[in-house]
């Protein structure tokens, strides 16, 4: 009998399988909820952290980094919250505290709320007062103001915690980041109702609150009610009051506050100078800004970093970049530390001078040895600007490619843009080219943060290209214009011409399309240019094509054009086609290269198209063009083409042109000796009658034919004709009359 082997829902781990493999196996059967339904990697993460291989050694982790690692990388569902109780079955305020800390630390300050609500809730936690000390401040930061403040008045009374005044300051401070400063005031007037006695801290908090939205007599009221309650304000409360009323630019009050300090026994620190600083910079007094710089050495307070950043860049605000460069270089001399906004403060100045663009550069070296980074990325833009304008080509690209080395400095776009602007005015068209490649490997064109650039920047290097045998590269680089929104007639044209010239008139032909349907106008030139192009591949076909495109888009093709394109169509067999043309051109009332004409005509009549020959012959009189139509008869009739002879000559008859009686005797002999007599008498009939005068001879012989072909009536018609149209005069040099 064959044994049969049973197949075990889940892999056998060991003989004592882990308590997680435990309770994959216990709840093997157990329905699962479809929120809580994982992915197959997510069963394989899961059993990685529960099931260790046995003879791999586990690196040991804090467990709350093991927690955090796991509800970062997976949805939260019951399992999870299974899985967290599996590794810890209670849950401790370090290890709560010590998640909420790494997932604040990773910027999931939802994360770090959810597991607080999870431990809580359903984990059998009970929160400290140092618990909701570390999450509140935590989402106020984040702006979770709402989720904070709940716990706050409503979680923290119901574990029986009351709220510090510390914790509740920091909610009344994110309240005025966020720019809510009424929602702070509130939390301020309830503390009293909380059982929380305000200091220092929480008026400072609220006064900052209220200036950030320059509510200035507010924060007098409640600087004046901190002194009734008898809370000593502290260095941090003169600091913040000067700084709010310097935002509002009430320099009287900031000064105010600033001699009331002494008066209440606090000193002022090198903080409260510097924001004293600021407010006069602010103010744009910088008279009694310098007056407060040169009193902190007096006053036993070292000038540090912040008080010269502040002055330099007051200095540069106003146009003193003199005095900035002094200050500049007396933080070198006292070694004072030169930080990413000294150099930011100092930069716009240096860079907006032309006589300061040497000392700018000097600069920039030595921010890249400071390893600093410009906070103000415009500098870069600046000074680039500057130096081309200068004529400093070569210090521009040395500029620009030092931009590129700094960290986190992605080079804007508008400086490309003056650099190749620059480049190609000043000839040096090769660097120019360079400077197009570099941004567009780096793909800063297509960036959604990425202004469009000028059409003065980019058109001369797209002129450039197109005229040295690269228009692809020219069409690559304005495609991506084209994706900004960049709808430039002169770049379209300049590609057409491009192409053109290259020999590609069909990547012109494509730009052309696009150009009707954005209803962008074109340039004659272009056009020509593409015609040409067509014909000198013996694509006469297009050629004609793009002719008609031109006169659709208003312009007027020259007559050597129009000949140009009717020749090639003629000498490739296309006569209807050519016949076209010079239908157009006759149309625009081009009179010229009639040569080609007859020739089109002439083949037309040969090939059997008498009506629309007859109609080129008929638009070309109207049009003030009269063919050489006895050129015309005459050949045909050379040719044994009687019968399209006759046509053309009734037709001649018919509208009286002027053409030679000896002409009319060409066609009348023609048509005898093909023995067309009908036509023949038909025709003489309208000479005749019109009072021309023709060959006796020939009319004694027609006479005789009708006869003995038994057209008696036609016989005597044309014998009647002849008898009262006899000749009175000699027949030499006369032609048919035109008005008989």
């Amino acid at each position: 009998m064959a044994r049969r082997h049973l197949r075990l829902p889940f892999p056998l781990l060991s003989r004592n399988p882990t308590p997680l493999a435990r309770h994959a196996l216990c709840t093997s059967t157990l329905e699962t909820p479809a929120a809580a339904v994982e992915t197959p990697e997510q069963a394989t993460e899961e059993a990685v952290e529960g099931a260790a291989a046995p003879n791999l050694p586990r690196r040991e982790e804090p467990l709350h980094e093991t927690i955090l690692h796991m509800i970062r990388r997976r949805p939260w569902t019951t399992r999870l919250e299974t899985s967290i109780r599996l590794h810890s079955p209670s849950l401790d305020a370090p290890l709560v505290h010590g998640v909420i800390s790494g997932a604040a630390a990773t910027g999931r300050a939802d994360l770090a709320l959810q597991f607080f609500r999870f431990a809580y809730r359903r984990a059998g936690f009970r929160p400290e007062p140092a618990t909701f000390a570390l999450l509140v401040p935590i989402l106020a930061s984040r702006r979770m103001l709402n989720h904070a403040r709940c716990l706050l008045l409503d979680t923290m009374p119901s574990f029986s915690i009351a709220p510090d005044e510390a914790t509740l300051a920091a909610l009344i401070a994110a309240y005025g980041k966020a720019a809510i400063p009424q929602e702070a005031v509130k939390l301020f007037r309830m503390m009293p109702d909380l059982g929380i006695p305000r200091t220092a801290l929480s008026y400072n908090a609220v006064l900052k609150a209220i200036l950030c939205r320059g509510r200035e007599a507010m924060a007098r009221r409640i600087y004046n009610a901190m002194i009734a309650d008898g809370v000593a304000p502290d260095v941090s409360t003169y600091n913040t009051l000067i700084w709010g009323f310097g935002l509002c630019k009430k320099m009287e009050s900031a000064v105010r506050v600033f001699g009331d300090m002494k008066g209440h026994g606090v000193t002022p620190d090198v903080t409260t100078y510097n924001t004293l600083l600021n407010a006069w910079v602010r103010a744009g007094d910088l008279e009694s800004a310098r007056k407060v710089f040169d009193e902190m050495t007096g006053a036993g307070i070292e000038r540090n970093s912040v008080s010269y950043n502040v002055m330099i860049r007051g200095y540069v605000a106003s146009g003193k970049v003199e005095e900035a460069v002094g200050l500049f270089t007396e933080m070198g001399e006292k070694g004072v530390r030169l930080s990413e906004k000294t150099f930011a403060a100092l930069m716009p100045g240096l860079c907006d001078d032309q006589g300061k663009v040497a000392e700018a550069q000097k600069a920039i070296d030595n921010m890249a040895e400071r390893r600093l980074t410009p906070k103000d990325k415009s500098v870069f833009l600046r000074l680039v600007t500057t130096l081309c304008r200068a004529g400093d080509l070569d210090g521009a690209l040395e500029v620009h490619r030092k931009s590129g080395k700094f960290k986190h400095v992605l080079v804007d776009l508008r400086q490309y843009g003056v650099l190749m602007e620059g480049l190609c005015a000043g000839r040096k068209f090769d660097s120019a080219v360079e400077v197009l490649d570099e941004l567009m490997e780096k793909g800063t064109l297509l960036s959604p943060k990425s202004p469009v650039l000028e059409a003065s920047a980019y058109n001369p290097v797209i002129e450039h290209l197109c005229n040295n045998g690269s228009t692809n590269k020219a069409e690559t680089f304005f495609r991506q214009l084209m994706k900004k929104g960049v709808d430039d007639k002169v770049a379209f044209n300049n590609l057409i011409r491009g192409h053109a010239k290259e020999g590609v008139p069909e990547a012109a032909q494509e730009i052309l399309t696009i150009m009707a349907r954005r209803g962008i106008p074109t340039d004659p030139e272009s056009h020509a240019l593409l015609v040409n192009s067509f014909l000198k591949k013996n694509e006469p076909a297009d050629a004609k094509i793009a002719l008609d495109s031109m006169m659709e888009q208003g312009h007027l093709p020259s007559p050597s054009l129009f000949k140009s394109v009717m020749v090639a169509l003629f000498n490739d067999g296309r006569v209807q086609t050519a016949s076209r043309v010079l239908k157009s051109m006759i149309e625009k009332r081009v009179t010229e290269n009639m040569d080609i004409a007859h020739k089109i005509l002439e083949t037309l009549f040969m090939r059997g198209h008498v009506e629309e020959a007859i109609g080129r012959v008929n638009l070309m009189v109207e049009n003030g063009c009269m063919p050489d139509l006895d050129k015309l008869l005459v050949g045909l009739c050379e040719n044994d083409r009687v019968m399209e002879a006759q046509k053309l000559a009734d037709f001649a008859l018919d509208r009286d042109f002027d053409v030679g009686f000896s002409t009319y005797d060409r066609v009348l002999e023609a048509l005898y000796t093909e023995e067309k007599t009908l036509p023949a008498y038909s025709m003489l009939c309208k000479i005749k009658n019109k009072g021309g005068v023709v060959d006796q001879k020939g009319c004694d012989a027609l006479l005789e034919s009708l006869k003995s072909e038994g057209y008696s009536k036609q016989a005597d018609i044309l014998s009647r004709i002849l008898m009262e149209n006899a000749p009175s005069t000699s027949k030499k040099g006369k032609r048919v009359a035109m008005g008989a």
